[in-house]
């Protein structure tokens, strides 16, 4: 094989290699695409159903083994809050920092679920200053099954010895309020907004937007794949074109 036809050839293998990769990614972005606009359809519809019961204690290894099946059930709970175990965990919502608390509610049965009360500001950690006593006795939550956050927030971790949190990690704040772990569910509870509207904490911030880019990225993928087409049959138009004729090379070899 000549020089020219070998870097033909060369050319040929790596746009065909190229071509297959970038087609692989375009395909894989449209799986993509499509199991988000599952998950979307299928979160919209939970939040929308109407309450149900938290799953009981003989349900959560399913739920940890299977979070998707749970995660944003719109739940309803019935207990006491235990306000002396909150914890306050720093957060950043449409109403600027702040914190989330999270306080466990004891059910009737003695299973305990940590619930998100909602938003506050820095200036109301002290319950004394969020202008409304805490509730007490018993009472109804209504709001979305979330999944644990273990470890803590982005490059920060949670720490539990400084009373320090950065993410909703259940077993960790469990654990530092001396809960018994056996009867504490392994996820917590988002509480929907409360009828007051100057009540703290505020409910009803959970996020529920989701990316969804999967269309654009599948396009670029295709379009490089296309790109790399139409560069290597250039390149290989060019290289023929420049390949002196048959009856030339024999004339110069003679």
């Amino acid at each position: 094989m000549t020089r020219s036809r070998r870097g033909l050839a060369l050319i040929l293998l790596g746009a065909s290699l190229l071509t297959a990769v970038f087609v692989a990614l375009g395909v894989w972005q449209v799986q993509r695409m499509g199991w988000k606009h599952d998950l979307i359809a299928r979160v919209e519809a939970r939040v929308q159903a109407a309450p149900v019961a938290p799953p009981p204690i003989t349900e959560w290894p399913r739920v940890q083994a299977d979070p998707a099946a749970f995660e944003y059930r719109r739940l309803r709970l019935q207990g006491e809050f235990l306000h002396a175990d909150e914890a306050l965990v720093q957060a950043v919502t449409e109403r600027g920092a702040g914190f989330w608390v999270v306080t466990p509610l004891r059910q009737a049965d003695g299973q305990t679920v940590l619930v998100n009360r909602g938003f506050i500001t820095s200036a109301q950690r002290d319950p004394a200053a969020r202008g409304a006593p805490a509730p007490d006795g018993q009472v109804t939550v209504t709001g979305l099954l979330r999944l644990s956050e273990p470890g803590g927030g982005f490059l920060r971790k949670n720490d539990a010895n400084a009373d320090r949190w950065h993410s909703r990690d259940v077993a960790a704040i469990a654990t530092a309020r001396g809960l018994p772990m056996a009867r504490v569910a392994p996820f917590f509870v988002d509480a929907e907004a409360t009828p007051q509207a100057a009540a703290w904490p505020v409910g009803g911030l959970t996020v529920l937007r989701f990316s969804d880019s999967h269309l654009v990225y599948a396009l670029t993928w295709f379009g490089m794949a296309l790109m790399a087409v139409v560069a290597a049959a250039y390149l290989l138009r060019d290289g023929v074109g420049r390949s002196p004729p048959l009856a030339a090379k024999t004339s110069l070899v003679a």
